[in-house]
């Protein structure tokens, strides 16, 4: 009997092991001219929807965007900075070029703790605003 509860035991807990954490931290940004810093008169608006899996570190994106003043030049998820402060760019959203957006990253555990603190925002740039045209800070 012993030897059917020691199978037991390890069944469960190889089981929970592979289970693990199976869900990803949901966030999002609301992207707009007026959250710029500073702050632009573009109509354009925006979102980006945002799951971080802890347990690989990865990041994933949704990026979608309207209305902007031209092509976008570039997109990148900024940190860390809270709202009504810019810093430097932290992960490239390569391929936001057109709307929506795609993509993923791995980030750092650093990276990782200024992300779910509220740390980190998305904006768009343009020609006309090389600084960035349209923002939005990620958040739970």
């Amino acid at each position: 009997m012993p030897n059917k509860t020691m199978l037991a035991a390890l069944t469960l807990s190889a089981a929970v092991a592979f289970a693990g954490p199976a869900f990803a931290e949901k966030l999002k940004a609301t992207l707009t001219g007026k959250s710029e810093v500073p702050p632009t008169t573009s109509a354009a608006t925006g979102t980006a929807d945002v799951d971080y899996d802890a347990a690989t570190k990865k990041l994933t994106w949704k990026l979608s965007y309207s209305g902007l003043s031209g092509p976008a030049t570039a997109a990148h998820f900024h940190g860390p900075a809270e709202p009504g402060k810019n810093a430097g760019v932290a992960v490239a959203i390569p391929n936001a070029g057109s709307s929506p957006a795609d993509g993923s990253a791995t980030l750092t555990d650093a990276q990782a703790a200024d992300l779910l603190a509220g740390k980190y925002y998305v904006n768009i740039h343009t020609a006309a605003n090389p600084g960035g045209e349209i923002r939005g800070q990620v958040t739970k």
